[in-house]
């Protein structure tokens, strides 16, 4: 009977230790090492406008479509452009005639004597001429401005990405600067992972981090990159006289804060698809797992 006893207490004594210790492992999981699941894929999303505005008239591209840096992506109407071309080409030639009549003039007129030609009227001349060349040099610029308007008609793929949110068909009205269409950097997709502030000590630029895309089982391997120095206090906007606007509310028990912590994917693998804005769960790794060192 007593053997029984011993061996319950035994028994409860091993529980009670295996329950501490699975608690302090998981206490050290969720509250004391560098993980979040607040983490968001991201990219450079470039906003595609017309430089020059006018109707479109092509649109070769389709929504969500894999473009080269180069490709073309739409076309505003170019006939306006060209006639504008053929104007100041026009204007240009008409510049030149005047500047070498003007040129030609000024010099029969230095190579007479002061009895035929008074100083003033060579002076005269001599200003003509270069005020003829100067008009001459704005045709020019002109010309090139125009080149430059029927050249910028195409509207082409800065960087290889993909066509997102196309907004633009033929026969549309492209303004100047107004984006028609995003254009996502395929070369340029990272990670924000929102760490809380208490876990910020826990994280050194170099660290690795396994990133574990929701809905893919295959862990990416990354690094940290840098640490965003500043987020909006939401308590203490600015108010309309440019002071500090104070909520005189203060909760008593507060939520640290997430500070976003920029992470490079190191490699992606063939298999997955990365969209900007899928969420995810990023995972520092232990120092003992950390291969190399850290990146300054």
């Amino acid at each position: 009977m007593n053997i029984r006893k011993v061996v319950h207490v035994v028994i409860t004594i091993v529980i009670v230790a295996v329950a501490v210790l699975l608690g302090r492992a998981l206490w050290n999981r969720y509250l004391n090492s560098p993980w979040t699941r607040d983490g968001r894929v991201k990219a450079d999303v470039i906003n595609i406008a017309a430089d020059v505005p006018g109707i479109v008239v092509q649109v070769p591209v389709k929504d969500n479509q894999m473009v080269h840096r180069g490709d073309l992506l739409f076309v505003v109407d170019p006939a306006r452009y060209r006639l504008a071309l053929d104007q100041a080409r026009a204007r240009l030639a008409a510049s030149k005639a005047m500047m070498t009549m003007r040129q030609q003039q000024a010099e029969r007129r230095a190579k007479l004597d002061g009895i035929a030609v008074s100083a003033e009227n060579r002076e005269d001349t001599l200003s003509q001429a270069d005020a003829a060349a100067a008009a001459y040099q704005e045709a020019r610029v002109a010309v090139e401005t125009a080149a430059l308007n029927l050249h910028r008609t195409e509207v082409r793929a800065p960087v290889d990405g993909y066509v997102t949110n196309l907004n633009v068909h033929p026969g549309d009205f492209a303004t100047s600067g107004g984006a028609k269409l995003a254009l996502i950097d395929k070369n340029s997709f990272w990670v924000y992972g929102y760490f809380e502030e208490t876990k910020l000590h826990l994280l050194h630029e170099g660290d690795q981090v396994d990133i574990r895309l929701m809905g893919n089982a295959q862990p990416l391997q990354g690094h940290v990159e840098s640490f965003s120095r500043g987020i909006t206090d939401r308590d203490n906007p600015t108010g309309k006289e440019l002071l500090s606007d104070v909520n005189p509310v203060f909760n008593w028990v507060r939520l640290a804060q997430r500070i976003p912590v920029r992470i490079r994917i190191d490699h992606l693998p063939d298999n997955v698809h990365l969209v900007a804005g899928m969420t995810c769960t990023v995972v520092a790794r232990p120092p003992e797992q950390q291969s190399g060192k850290r990146q300054s």
